[in-house]
């Protein structure tokens, strides 16, 4: 995801277009707080909404609310009124399975003309639930009446669309915009529409049933009497499509589609294996982790692809969608199919400056949107990220040891030999054996590794670094990269290519550590800049360094020591950058913030090098800070203050929540804790020093895969091990446990 954006008025706008001067970044103003407004999300495909508790959306300056599809916003305002009141919430409920959001409601007290009450509050409920399916919210509103006399109201939903382009929502000031049509009325539907200056109609379609009493382009009324103790129900449907007969009674739709939407989440579930624990908590965050991923994935022709957050990044990103998916594939290798295959029909095979698209490179972003359509954003199709590159290949050699499908990946490698080459040709710009970034042209992203805000990258007096700059991680992934590359071409029988890939990959491990290993620090520098100065900080980049194995073995203790000091382990996590670094602020996005997706890497960097107890820690502070959070669901990220007793962690004011990489960080500790993995060729499912955190007695994983067997396995915690005891398994499957 991206921070950071172009300065205005430069070249390549498409036809002339300028954005405002005060317009300097591609930021996320934080006006409000999504904390603060707690929002309660939906998505199904390239769709999303955002609610607030009582299921309205708001609009008004800095609000997410509302429907979305394709980074157009197609419903502003939807806003649900008794005798034009506002509703009393009384609780706001999303399913386990993200299916359906349901907000229970009663009506305030109604006064007479005289002044005085005359109905009390909490007579009548009214009960709005919510799914998204194929591009349309559907909607149901069950109004109860608990008085002892019939009652007689009316009730509204009023609404708006302001086709508001997603940057547009983020911060950015158009100059010009497109056309709003006039609204179209009928009996029952109304339909709202706009002409893009990208030459695209955009509309929204709004169905009732029964019809209103009163229908207009901004509200819909309906006259209900209900008898005590009886009910009615009314039924909304608001679709981006143009207006179209619906086909069939709208509630014979609703329940329909709502079968449909719960089926599509269960086949989804059922593909990966499941977990339960001693620890009924746990439980409900892996089951809300699992939910998550499942409604961030959406189907392509290529399989599941997990879209990076709701609500500022709902679109395909190319390293948010790799890391959930080595994150994941331990469960689900789907996922992993998936992101391979997208990617790979999607990389980039000419140069385009201005989508920093170079041949071989792996995307960083897409978007559909006008803004992007009409070049006023770079991110159409953008290729700015330095990372997304090895991390495919890393993912392919990934896969091809989780499944050992090589038909699949015989079908990608020319993919792969293309991302391979474009490290060698492109990734290393000046030939001295790392790799490094910097933007073709002045309107790509300033720094394109996962820190990719604007002032991520420093020395250790605070000056931002200039370019082109080689990241430690970055190292890392080149490192990863060339031992997947090695598995791969011995796997198609070519042992002179894999033994120069692992010849490379030794190469790289000797030179890293002579140039980027602080023993003063204690650990690997950030980067190195383009006069390749280092910058001396201590980052969460270098538990990236343990993940894939590049970091000498007799450096791991210092690193992780370094790592877990109270200036880096705030007792939620590992800091981006340690407290005692310039530049530390535990409010930023990048300089001292906590990322439960880098923890879990820096976490399973910790288990590949023998450090279960601090893997551990890691993972016992991200449980306890989910525990915290509503709907126990990781955010994007937090805030870096210390840990303080009997509180929760401080929330960063505009993280994404749901986020695919965080939904799956929990997911990815189990693995780390376990030290789990796979030996396809032998069928062995393997645990290598396998210990459970404090808060785990005993885990379960039933219906684990491998190849075409399966076990059902359980673990139970004996001091600092856990002990595995193979409960059904294919007879092809071994279970092997290594102390």
């Amino acid at each position: 995801m991206s921070l950071t954006q172009p300065q205005p008025g430069v070249p390549g706008i498409a036809g002339g277009q300028a954005l405002s001067q005060a317009q300097t970044q591609f930021f996320i103003p934080a006006t409000a707080s999504l904390h603060e407004r707690r929002p309660r999300t939906l998505k199904h495909g390239d769709s999303f909404a955002v609610f607030d508790h009582s299921g309205d959306a708001i609009s008004g300056p800095g609000s997410p609310e509302g429907f979305y599809h394709r980074d157009t916003r197609h419903l502003s305002h939807l806003y649900l009124t008794v005798n034009g009141m506002r509703p009393i919430l009384l609780s706001s409920a999303l399913r386990d399975d993200n299916a359906m959001l349901t907000c229970d409601l009663a009506n305030p007290d109604f006064l007479g003309s005289d002044g005085r009450v005359e109905v009390e509050h909490d007579l009548i409920h009214l009960r709005r639930s919510r799914f998204l399916w194929e591009g349309a919210i559907y909607e149901r509103i069950i109004v109860r009446n608990f008085d002892i006399a019939e009652r007689r109201v009316s009730v509204g939903l009023s609404f708006a669309s302001d086709f508001a382009d997603l940057f547009e929502i983020r911060g950015m000031t158009r100059l010009r915009r497109g056309t709003m049509h006039e609204p179209k009325v009928e009996e029952a539907d109304v339909l709202l529409g706009y002409k893009g200056r990208d030459g695209l109609e955009r509309s929204t379609h709004l169905h009732f049933d029964p019809a209103p009493a009163q229908l207009t382009a901004e509200q819909a009324l309906f006259d209900v009497s209900v008898a005590p103790g009886g009910r009615c129900t009314l039924f909304a449907r608001v679709a981006c499509e143009q207006m179209s007969e619906v086909d069939q009674p709208l509630p014979k739709l609703f329940l329909k589609s709502l079968r449909e939407a719960m089926r599509a989440l269960q086949v989804s579930r059922r593909r990966s294996a499941s977990m339960r624990s001693s620890n009924d908590l746990f439980d409900a965050v892996t089951r809300r982790s699992v939910s998550d991923i499942s409604m961030l994935s959406t189907g392509t022709e290529y399989g599941p692809y997990p879209y990076a957050g709701i609500p500022w990044f709902s679109t395909v990103f190319g390293r948010d969608a790799l890391i959930t998916a080595l994150q994941t594939i331990w469960m689900d290798p789907a996922i992993s199919r998936g992101v391979l295959g997208y990617l790979a029909a999607h990389q980039a095979t000419h140069f385009d400056p201005a989508a920093d698209a170079e041949p071989g490179k792996i995307l960083h972003e897409v978007r559909h949107g006008e803004m992007a359509e009409l070049g006023e954003v770079p991110f159409r199709r953008y290729y700015g990220s330095i990372d997304s590159t090895p991390l495919f290949v890393m993912l392919a050699g990934a896969y091809l040891e989780r499944t050992g499908d090589l038909q699949f990946l015989a079908g990608i490698l020319p993919n792969i030999e293309s991302a391979l080459q474009w490290i060698d040709n492109h990734g290393d710009r000046d030939g001295d054996g790392f790799v490094e970034y910097g933007r073709l042209t002045d309107q790509g992203l300033q720094n394109q590794g996962w820190k990719d805000s604007h002032d991520s990258i420093f020395h250790a007096d605070g000056s931002i670094a200039k370019g082109p700059i080689a990241l430690a991680e970055v190292q890392a992934y080149v490192y990863g990269a060339w031992q997947a590359a090695s598995s791969i071409y011995r796997a198609t029988g070519d042992l002179d290519r894999s033994e120069a890939y692992l010849a490379r990959a030794v190469d790289l491990q000797d030179r890293f550590d002579a140039t980027f290993f602080d023993a003063e620090l204690g650990t690997y520098v950030l980067a190195l800049d383009g006069q390749k100065q280092p910058c001396r900080i201590r980052s969460s980049n270098a538990g990236h360094v343990l993940y894939t194995g590049l970091a000498r073995t007799e450096r791991a203790p210092m690193v992780v020591a370094t790592l877990m000091a109270p200036a880096s382990f705030s007792g939620w996590g590992v800091r981006t950058i340690a407290s005692t670094e310039r530049r530390y602020n535990p409010m930023s996005y990048h300089n001292g913030s906590i990322w439960p997706h880098d923890n879990a890497l820096i976490a399973a960097g910790f288990s590949r090098y023998g450090f279960q107890r601090q893997a551990a820690q890691i993972f016992e502070g991200l449980f306890a800070a989910a525990t915290y959070v509503d709907l126990l669901r990781l955010p994007e990220l937090f805030c870096g203050f210390p840990r303080r007793r009997s509180q929760g962690p401080t929330f960063y004011p505009v993280a994404c929540s749901p986020q695919a990489w965080s939904a799956a960080a929990p997911l990815s500790l189990i693995q780390a804790s376990l030290g789990l993995g796979f030996n396809v060729s032998s069928n062995e499912i393997i645990f290598r020093q396998p210990t459970l955190p404090t808060f785990l007695d005993s885990l379960f994983i039933a219906s684990l895969p491998l190849g075409a067997g399966e076990a059902d396995i359980m673990l139970d915690r004996l001091g600092d091990t856990a002990v595995v005891k193979p409960q059904h398994r294919d007879s092809r499957v071994r279970i092997v446990t290594i102390a």
